[in-house]
């Protein structure tokens, strides 16, 4: 078939067609809110630190942030609602590192965890402290464990839900101390924290976002944190492996995330704004105040981390056997 020059280049604009659109959205980006689904309750520590970067980044660009909060099924659920929507940079997943967990924890997930989502930034790091309440029989972690050695499952730990990263960290310390606490899943850290400060529940691996406040208040009491070294702000605190589980490190980690397909250049934008939020003095100070730590990325390095994760933590849930709640 022979083609006119007129004909050529009509062929021509209509192949760019594709590629103007996706220039012209990325251009236009953002015309309109965006919404942060945060896939844990409010008042938790992954709605905490989304709500402290979601108003520097509305304050220091031109995006204005909404956060959405999805919680249930150890944040299966508002997960599969990014990953479902529309690939455009309107929609984002501000998730902690029970998300590299859930493909191991839920076999059958409506979303693909890898393929159907792609990285912005990472948001921060934070130590997760081993609290009891403040009234608690246990002054001391050897204390707790002589309990849990000598009446199995009879110790209670809580969590922000099952599959969430207090969970997480609860059943690596029974794998890592070899003894059985039993779990007590709650939608969201603050139910579960309540509990641990009225004694129903005797422990709980809290995010220092959550925690730090009511341990000031004297409503709960620090045994241990679950880092690999001491915390600078709480040196007089041990770390769990030093309280007598050796080898106990449990690492975890912010990070927001995207639908599959989104543009790169939307991504690039997104990324910039969350540097630059992140790397704002005040931002950094309000997340010191948590016990966090500002911790950007590029989007393929958080790509990364989730992918290493889930390697690695899949023999740790496998072996715990731990099972998804409702």
């Amino acid at each position: 078939m022979r083609f006119t020059t007129t004909r050529r280049a009509v062929l021509a604009m209509l192949l760019c067609l594709p590629l103007m659109h996706t220039a012209a959205r990325a251009d236009g980006f953002p015309s309109k809110p965006i919404k942060m689904v945060v896939p844990f309750a409010a008042g938790s520590a992954t709605d905490l630190l989304a709500r402290i970067v979601s108003a520097e980044m509305s304050t220091g660009s031109n995006m204005q942030i909404v956060i959405d909060n999805r919680p249930g099924a150890g944040g299966t659920i508002g997960t599969a609602v990014v990953a479902k929507s529309p690939p455009d940079g309107y929609t984002l997943l501000l998730t902690s590192a029970g998300h590299a967990v859930n493909p191991t924890l839920y076999p059958k997930l409506s979303y693909d965890t890898t393929r159907d989502l792609m990285g912005v930034s990472t948001v921060a790091t934070m130590p997760y402290l081993l609290v009891v309440g403040a009234s608690s029989p246990y002054r001391t972690l050897k204390e707790l464990l002589a309990a849990a050695r000598a009446r199995p499952d009879a110790v209670t730990y809580s969590s922000a839900g099952s599959g969430s990263s207090s969970h997480l960290s609860g059943e690596l310390f029974n794998v890592t101390a070899g003894v059985q606490t039993r779990h007590i899943p709650y939608k969201g850290a603050p139910a579960a924290i309540t509990d641990v400060m009225s004694g129903r529940v005797d422990m709980f691996f809290a995010p220092s976002i959550t925690a730090l406040q009511f341990v000031k208040e004297g409503k709960l009491r620090i045994l241990g944190v679950a880092t690999a070294a001491r915390v600078p702000s709480m040196p007089d605190v041990p770390t769990i492996a030093e309280a007598g589980v050796p080898g106990y490190v449990f690492d975890a980690w912010f990070g927001v995330l995207a639908p599959a397909g989104t543009p790169k250049d939307i991504i690039a934008q997104l990324n910039t704004a969350m540097l630059k939020a992140l790397g704002s003095p005040a931002t950094k100070e309000k997340l010191k105040a948590q016990g966090a730590e500002a911790k950007p990325s590029t989007p393929g390095a958080l790509d990364k981390l989730i992918a290493v994760d889930i390697a690695k933590l899949e023999p740790v849930v496998k072996r715990s056997g731990a099972q998804p709640g409702q």
